[in-house]
């Protein structure tokens, strides 16, 4: 394996800035990406944005289809490279997108690369999509991802591992937003204060009982996170509004959030409230398919010499989708580092061969030896 060749990828990779907000150059990106399967598969771009590359591989008959899932979109602003520049320093690779998630599919096409290589024999498809809009929630791409995914036996997410120690993931959280809108009315704050009913306090007060929706032993999170409202100190405002963010460990849960926030009502009878929302991405519940491709790809990272663990997590990603369709689903399969999103953004040198070796071993024996959907989805 030339680790050399794979760190100068993830450096052409994460010096190509791709903020979510500029397609051009997250294009530019997919760009870049399809040159580096040129040969070992045909890809292109639907009209999302979104890379699908169908790889051909040893082995003469195929029966199933492997997805793999990654994006090429970070949320880094262009120009972030001027502070946060691409470097190897202290046993890492630094730069934005690194660790979230330029490196993990560096090392998907590295260990593509090796399977052909080494002439490993295949018996299922494999195609990897890369969406272009995960950072804010993937709208778009989204349908497809899905589509795909009901078409193939199981799913591995290129997402980085949780921690220094890359543990597997699987499980997520739901993630949700929730919109309240308060109107009141408006009146002078110091000739007419009585005939005024103020929307911000009236958002005040519901924002107390939201927090109350939280709930920590079962994993509930609800976050009050944006607050807006008035026009002007000496004016009873009108109008307030709160978004709210919340993460849920299983779809019960959402559904319980669900009645609790259409159950609110005005604690001053002027005031009126609008309540919208939902999840967004739903939760990636710990299930037996996912469970069997970890025990897989636990037992392969063994024979490497590695102890892979398990992990949950508050994050998203695309295999929420994926798995809240039945579709076996392992995540966090990319880089071990940490500081995603964050200017310490970083991937350990010394984690790149394993994660690569893994996956090479992986991508063969994913649907048979990791089970298939159809075991689990009767």
């Amino acid at each position: 394996m030339d680790q050399s060749a794979i760190c100068e990828l993830i450096r052409q990779f994460v010096e190509c800035e791709s903020p979510t907000d500029s397609p051009d150059d997250v294009k530019r990106f997919m760009e870049i990406l399809i040159d580096s399967v040129s040969g070992i598969a045909t890809a292109h771009l639907n009209k999302e944005g979104a890379l699908i590359c169908k790889f051909k591989l040893p082995g003469r008959r195929k029966k199933g289809q492997l997805l793999a899932l990654g994006h090429g979109d970070t949320v880094w602003p262009i120009g972030t490279l001027k502070s946060m520049p691409f470097r190897r320093a202290e046993g890492r690779l630094w730069g934005p997108g690194v660790l979230d998630m330029k490196a993990g599919l560096a090392f998907f096409v590295f260990a593509i690369r090796s399977v052909v290589e080494l002439d490993i024999p295949v018996p299922h498809d494999v195609v990897l999509l890369v969406n272009p809009d995960e950072e804010t929630g993937s709208k778009a791409s989204r349908a497809h991802t899905e589509a795909l995914a009901k078409r193939s036996d199981a799913v591995i997410v290129l997402e980085p591992g949780t921690g220094l120690e890359g543990k597997a993931k699987t499980a997520r959280k739901g993630i949700g937003v929730w919109n309240l809108k308060v109107r009141g009315i408006a009146s002078h704050a110091g000739v007419d204060f009585e005939r005024g009913a103020s929307a911000v306090v009236e958002l005040s007060r519901q924002i107390e009982t939201i927090a109350g929706f939280t709930d920590l032993a079962r994993g509930v999170t609800v976050n009050p996170g944006v607050i807006s409202g008035g026009t002007r100190s000496n004016v009873v405002a009108a109008e307030a509004s709160a978004a709210i963010d919340i993460r849920v460990p299983r779809l019960v849960d959402a559904r319980i959030l669900d009645r609790k926030f259409r159950a609110l009502r005005p604690f001053d009878k002027r005031c009126s409230l609008e309540c919208t929302g939902g999840l967004t991405r739903p939760p990636m519940e710990r299930s037996k398919g996912g469970v069997a491709l970890f025990q897989c790809a636990r037992k392969l990272a063994a024979d490497l010499g590695v102890n892979l663990e398990e992990s949950s997590t508050g994050g998203g990603s695309d295999g929420n989708f994926t798995a809240a369709l039945g579709i076996p689903t392992l995540d966090g399969m990319g880089a071990v580092g940490e500081g995603a999103h964050a200017s310490h953004e970083s991937i350990l040198l010394d984690r790149i061969a394993d994660r690569v070796a893994l996956l090479t071993k992986l991508i063969p024996v994913a649907i048979h030896d990791g089970k298939s959907a159809i075991s689990y989805t009767a």
